[in-house]
């Protein structure tokens, strides 16, 4: 079983993009999708600085417009779907493409909105985001309850995202459990948490009148690690995981117990290999950060056994 991956806010670099736009049909599909996302995502995927792309409104557009392409050009080439697909927070966008539940532009419409109305909630309180890399878990969860932050991100591999206000993470930093250490993270805010209220509100609107299809290969949910069955609730759960934390350590587990070979991530990669290198220790995995990868990412899905049919 070879899993797609697609990565979450934080994984975009400056010029990402710009090798992908060499490649035919990219240059077409960055131009419909910016269109759909109110985002121009060749500037920013091509010339925008580190500064300008952390910004939460082209931030995620770009990740999940980048993600879609490679998906797209490793479906083209191998003739098949992955046998799974699960993404990592906005990830979770191109997943429900990747699986069939929403097309591609719809995607980059919600997306866009997702964006900007977590940015919009970010800036009414100062807050952000950062890994705590080792240590014992219990005394992590216990810490950051002292601190009144929010574990976000359970990644599986020994690390645990914390969000909260920015003095509360800065005394995390300062103070952190034995054997760990904290890394801020390259986002504006405190997702997947309480501050996200206002900005499940407006994505709930936005997804009134989306049709969802059934999934057509088994796709993950960050709720719980479980695989959904149906379009619907693939829909509502992108919703509520804007304040709800991200579970990939029960998708990793849960990618075990359904006998994963191989996982894949997918655009702006490196991320969610590095969890799986300690969470799926064994598993082989491609991380396609730039078109030079997709021929190891080809050779991985040929040698497993075929999937559906593209």
């Amino acid at each position: 079983m070879i899993v797609f991956a697609c990565p979450g806010q934080g994984s975009q670099t400056p010029g990402f993009l710009s090798p992908w736009l060499e490649l035919d049909g990219v240059a077409e599909d960055l131009a419909a999708y910016s269109e759909a996302a109110e985002v121009d995502l060749i500037k920013h995927g091509t010339v925008s600085d580190a500064d300008t792309i952390r910004d939460t409104r082209i931030a995620q557009p770009l990740i999940v417009a980048a993600s879609l392409i490679a998906g797209k050009i490793l479906r083209n080439r191998t003739d098949r779907f992955p046998d799974g697909i699960a993404g990592h927070s906005v990830g979770e966008l191109a997943a429900l493409v990747g699986s069939g539940v929403l097309p591609a532009v719809t995607a980059m419409r919600l997306v866009g909105i997702r964006g900007r109305a977590m940015a919009e909630a970010a800036g009414r309180t100062p807050t952000g985001m950062s890994a705590v890399v080792g240590g014992d878990e219990e005394a992590v969860l216990a810490l950051l309850s002292d601190l009144d932050l929010t574990p976000a991100n359970y990644n599986g591999g020994g690390q645990i995202v914390a969000a909260g206000a920015l003095p509360a993470l800065a005394a995390l930093a300062e103070s952190p459990v034995r054997g760990s250490r904290v890394i801020p993270l390259q986002v504006a805010g405190a997702f997947h948490t309480h501050y996200m209220a206002s900005a499940v509100d407006a994505l709930r609107d936005a997804i009134a009148g989306v049709e969802p299809a059934d999934p057509r290969i088994p796709l993950w949910t960050n709720k719980d690690g479980s695989v959904l069955a149906d379009g619907a609730t693939a829909l509502d759960n992108l919703v509520t995981q804007v304040s709800s934390p991200v579970r990939w350590d029960l998708c990793m587990a849960s990618f075990a117990e359904h006998g994963i070979t191989g996982l894949v991530e997918l655009t702006p990669a490196g991320a969610l290999t590095g969890l799986a290198k300690r969470g799926l220790r064994g598993v082989p995995t491609v991380a396609v950060k730039t078109p030079d990868d997709l021929d190891a990412a080809v050779a991985l899905l040929s040698d497993a056994p075929n999937g559906d049919a593209a």
